[in-house]
């Protein structure tokens, strides 16, 4: 008899993360292996004086990033787990951290 409560207490805690699907799920978890770049992204936008503002978010904080372009270096980012870098020239930018390489994406506004 406790095997069949515990099995319908363990239904009501499982059949509604199933309910959520896939995706769902996938944000439920928040840890992330160590130097994974899972969540991290990429930016690039055209200022209003012509050059290139560089961004990326979901890193780990104090994290070394390599970034290539039109001009190539590496950056930190900061303990939130961004950095930023203003003034490049070029559009086309890559991102480095470990062995993961994020292509960024062009923002338009």
């Amino acid at each position: 008899m406790n095997r069949t409560r515990r099995l319908a207490a363990l239904t009501f805690l499982v059949v509604p993360a199933l309910g959520l699907g896939p995706a769902a799920a996938a944000y439920a978890s928040t840890t992330t292996a160590p130097g994974a770049a899972s969540r991290a992204t990429c930016h690039v936008e055209r200022e209003s004086n012509g050059k290139y503002h560089l961004w990326g978010v979901g890193f780990t904080g104090g994290q070394k990033v390599t970034y290539s372009g039109s001009a190539s270096g590496t950056v930190s980012t900061d303990k939130s787990g961004r950095f930023d870098i203003g003034g490049l020239n070029g559009s086309k930018w890559v991102v480095k951290i470990g062995k993961t390489t994020l292509t960024c994406a062009k923002v338009k506004h």
